[in-house]
């Protein structure tokens, strides 16, 4: 070979190489986020979880992509929503909105990694085998919801020491309600504050709620954790205060709304520790060598707009433990 044809040939082929190796690059990984509330709703957990994303390197849209499916707080489109995320082949599933869109996940494949958040014990609900051993394909964070109501109960009797008759709202689909109503339940008889448990998975059951609320002359409501009662927050906080009824929330974003109280887990502080298990799972991490996390920050807080509005005088004990107060 002559070698000007050698030199023609040699910059041919390196003008190839690159494209080659541009042809090469691997896709970018695909995050499935399956959410058991809307879009909407959890604004300030994607932006949490985006962070947690980001401290392993992952930011969406320059080297992660997130495809979203939401089930609006309603239970029978998640075996469909996981499926479809199952068909697009994408490399994590996480799941938000307690243990069902976990459990629909975990139904729909045993090899893509899943990620949950949920209020109760993973283990009674057959997330995991354990805490510190998940085995299989799933893991996630643990939120301490369903075991709040007691605490929620004690600080809703020193705003409202001579009330008779406390509510429950609780959504019977979700697999800790039970667990939540009973150690309410157990609470009050402790301290003797009566208390009527009441169930909703609908508007026109909510408006039954109030309707029995108001009749039994109840003087405040405890609403416990459900990604139905998220959906609905506006509508809920909206009749408590047309009916004057103060109401103790499981997150501070129900408070942000209008909602008077809350005390739960950070929810900042649980997606950016779940952002953090998915970048960690993309980077070659699996499910079954990461220990479920459990939630230790704890949030109480007060909107006090709220309580002039219901004619509350908000008692300095309560002003001083918590930890935001919303004037």
């Amino acid at each position: 070979m002559k070698r000007r044809e050698f030199i023609t040939l040699l910059g041919g082929t390196a003008v190839a190489w690159p494209l080659a190796a541009d042809a090469q690059q691997p896709a970018m990984p695909v995050i499935g986020f399956l959410g058991g509330r809307s879009q909407k709703t959890d604004v300030p957990m994607l932006s949490a979880f985006r962070g947690g994303l980001s401290e392993t390197g992952y930011v969406e849209g320059k080297n992660v992509a997130i495809e979203f499916r939401w089930a609006s707080g309603q239970f029978d489109p998640l075996p469909e929503l996981a499926a479809d995320l199952v068909r697009r082949r994408v490399a994590v599933i996480v799941t938000s909105g307690g243990p069902a869109p976990a459990l629909a996940a975990k139904a729909a494949t045993e090899s893509i990694p899943v990620l949950f958040v949920t209020a109760g014990d993973p283990v009674q609900e057959g997330l995991v085998a354990s805490l510190s051993r998940p085995g299989g394909n799933v893991t996630g964070v643990v939120t301490f919801f369903a075991a709040l109501g007691p605490k929620q109960l004690g600080l809703m009797r020193e705003l409202l020491p001579n009330a008779d008759l406390f509510g429950v709202l609780i959504d019977p689909r979700m697999a800790s309600a039970k667990l939540q109503a009973e150690e309410t339940e157990a609470a009050g008889r402790a301290v003797g504050q009566r208390l009527i448990v009441l169930r909703a998975t609908s508007e026109r059951e909510i408006d039954a709620t109030f309707a029995t609320l108001l009749e039994r002359r109840a003087g405040a409501l405890l609403v416990t954790s459900s990604p139905f009662f998220v959906t609905q927050m506006h509508y809920l906080i909206t009749l408590a205060a047309r009916h004057s009824l103060p109401a103790m929330w499981f997150r501070r974003e129900l408070v942000e709304a209008g909602g008077l109280m809350s005390y739960g887990t950070s929810t900042a502080e649980t997606y950016r520790q779940l952002g953090n298990y998915a970048g960690k799972i993309l980077n070659g991490a699996t499910p079954a060598d990461l220990p479920v996390i459990q939630s230790t920050k704890f949030e109480f807080v007060i909107n006090l707009q709220t309580a002039k509005a219901l004619g509350l005088v908000m008692p300095p004990g309560l002003l001083a433990v918590a930890d935001e107060v919303i004037e």
